[in-house]
């Protein structure tokens, strides 16, 4: 329960570092639980709160970035959406395809459409190499290739894995490490996709069937969070940027901010929660941190990624809420139709509201294109892979999106545990989330780590950096438990989820 704000006294002052997820969750659970004695100071550098699972809206049309599934098996986060959402969650069902070598394959796989689609050689081809690779496999899992292999075959890999994530990341799956599809797919197996095929039994649940979704996309899950905690008396300063961190010894004693307007502002607070990437924290930290930190922070990488969206002159070209892309024929890699999400994502229901997803480098031809060329390849890409003719299209917007996954190279492991050692030696400071930890954690798990840095401030004891993933990640546990998480388009097609 939330505590009078009447309660005598001067408050504890935390200052958060970005309003996403995470930011946000800190900023709510330290007025449930801390109460009148705890004021969450929150700064966010965009004009939206939820950082990538924000919804953005043009024209009355509001747009997912990534799509955002919520389903959980942590109880803590569960019953935290549904506190702040209240009855504005739907339940949506689930419909989605790959799209590989010409042809639509169902996802989670449907045996006579796989058959259908690859022929009983091909098929063959794939479970020879499979019994291969099971008998033979790499003695080493240092890459995502050697990983897949061992599970799926070489042939498998090659059809399904090798140019989708190769399209995701920008760089070979030889370079990704093996740790990240341990994290990201580690339950799914060549005999349990078939299994399931065949029988219809789905117990990896980021091949669930239905998820809930809120009405108005996931960014109104955090506008009404950032609502909550202002009318409870925390703040939530948008368009803020911080741009230093100022320490004293092994103490944080303030933030320096700067808003819209130019604006500088000198913020002291007892506690500090920060979620901006790792790589631009250790760059604003006063005085600098020791040179191997800020060398390690700078090896630190990230995928980048926008979105154009389409809006056609007739309604639902397609019926799935998204399809992976997997052939390099195109440059998109992942489809959504918004309406099948939430149908009241789109103002018009004879229209339709489609999302064409694009990974890339902040900088490269793709980012810097405009807008003009964007819609038109985007129609271009639509009408190639049957969907749409690029015709019907009738206005579009980008929306573009720094820093949306944290790269898993060969570089990253031994950065971060410089990085997580310096961090560990400031006694008022945490860092949290996706970026705040460089980890490539779906919602719940950033979640997850908000809440326990509030209890640390509140006087417990928990390592973030060794929180139990297996509580969050939701790969691994079955449809059974009833339990939801926010997790996004994970699984067979070794992508990211958001």
């Amino acid at each position: 329960m939330f505590d009078d704000a009447s309660a005598a006294g001067t408050p504890t002052t935390t200052a958060i570092i970005g309003g996403g997820p995470a930011g946000l969750t800190a900023a709510y659970d330290l007025q449930k639980y801390g109460g009148a004695g705890h004021k969450p100071l929150v700064f966010e550098g965009s004009a939206l709160v939820g950082g990538i699972a924000r919804t953005e809206s043009y024209k009355g049309y509001r747009f997912d970035i990534g799509g955002h599934r919520f389903f959980t098996k942590v109880g803590e986060v569960e019953a935290f959406w549904k506190e702040v959402m209240e009855d504005d969650f739907i339940t949506r069902p689930r419909q989605s395809r790959i799209y590989y070598d010409g042809k639509y394959y169902a996802y989670p796989l449907k045996i006579f459409n796989a058959l259908g689609n690859m022929g009983p050689l091909e098929a063959a081809s794939i479970m020879a190499s499979f019994a291969k690779w099971r008998a033979k496999p790499h003695k080493e899992e240092e890459n995502l290739e050697q990983w897949v292999t061992n599970r799926f075959g070489r042939r498998l890999y090659e059809r399904f894995f090798k140019t989708y994530t190769e399209k995701v990341w920008g760089i070979p799956c030889t370079e990704i490490r093996a740790d990240w599809a341990a994290q990201r797919i580690k339950n799914l197996s060549l005999t349990k996709a078939v299994w399931n095929a065949l029988t219809g039994a789905n117990d990896t649940t980021s091949l669930i069937e239905e998820f809930e979704y809120p009405r108005l996309g996931p960014g109104q899950m955090w506008e009404t969070c950032s609502a909550k905690v202002q009318e409870r008396g925390g703040e939530v300063h948008m368009e803020t940027y911080v741009t230093r961190v100022n320490r004293e010894g092994s103490r944080v004693v303030s933030i320096e901010t700067r808003d819209k307007d130019g604006q500088t502002r000198t913020v002291k607070a007892e506690n500090f929660i920060n979620t901006m990437p790792l790589r631009e924290l250790i760059e604003v930290m006063d005085p600098p941190p020791p040179a191997e930190v800020r060398e390690a922070a700078a090896k630190l990488k990230y995928r980048d990624f926008l979105i154009v969206t389409l809006i056609l002159d007739h309604p639902d070209p397609f019926p799935d809420n998204w399809i992976y892309i997997h052939s390099p024929e195109v440059k998109v890699g992942r489809i959504q139709n918004f309406r099948a999400w939430s149908p009241d994502m789109l103002p018009d229901k004879d229209t339709a509201s489609i999302g064409m997803e694009y990974f890339c480098h902040e900088g490269d031809g793709l980012w810097e294109s405009t807008e003009e060329e964007l819609i038109a390849q985007a129609g271009a890409e639509l009408e190639q892979l049957g969907l749409a003719d690029a015709k019907t299209v009738i206005g579009g917007k980008i929306i573009r999106q720094p820093k949306a996954y944290p790269v898993y190279d060969g570089e990253y492991r031994a950065a971060l545990d410089t990085i997580q050692a310096y961090i560990d030696t400031l006694e008022n400071f945490q860092t949290v989330g996706r970026n705040g930890m460089h980890r490539y954690n779906n919602q719940d798990h950033s979640q997850l780590t908000a809440m326990l840095a509030v209890k640390n401030i509140l006087g417990e004891d928990h390592d973030l950096w060794n929180v139990n993933v297996e509580r969050s990640y939701h790969e691994d546990f079955t449809t059974g438990e009833k339990k939801r998480n926010e997790g996004g388009m994970a699984g067979a097609a070794a992508i990211p989820a958001n």
